[in-house]
């Protein structure tokens, strides 16, 4: 896990649309980087649906929404346009971005412990210093979470 004030490692990965996108292309906003283990799963969906309903307001404050998954473009699409996401989806399949941000490894699930995606939350500053991180996500109050934290 990264910890605040440490420069965010900046990475390039495919959106849904199968376009190469850089994170330091994002310089000068506040960048709302979450991990997420699958597209249309419960959790996840609340989560995205939860970031969906506040990203006029994030807007507002100059920062934008980047979720990361496993999961392929062609997924990625689907779940856009089935919950009517605005914000960028990115494909890791290969979890080597997961990996570097800590939000891959063991985790406990059910009481088991398993190798998989650990939902967390990066804020990365204008600078591209990581600001704030999430560890403990509610999935159905993130997005009002993160706006409170952003107002101050």
């Amino acid at each position: 896990m990264l910890e605040t004030g440490t420069k965010a490692p900046d990475f390039t990965l495919p959106d849904e649309n199968g376009n190469m996108v850089t994170l330091s292309s994002f310089a000068g906003k506040k960048v709302i980087l979450y991990f997420y283990p699958k597209d249309n799963t419960p959790g996840c969906t609340k989560e995205a649906c939860s970031l969906r309903d506040t990203i006029e307001d994030l807007a507002k404050l100059n920062a934008v929404v980047i979720g990361i998954s496993p999961d392929s473009s062609a997924s990625h699409t689907k779940f856009k346009e089935k919950h009517n996401l605005p914000f960028t989806l990115l494909s890791d399949p290969e979890h080597k971005i997961m990996e570097l941000y800590g939000a891959y490894g063991e985790k406990m699930l059910y009481g088991k412990k398993t190798i998989g995606v650990i939902r967390t939350t990066y804020i990365i500053s204008e600078d591209g210093s990581i600001e704030k991180v999430y560890k403990k996500v509610n999935t159905a109050t993130h997005g009002e979470d993160v706006r409170k934290y952003l107002e101050g």
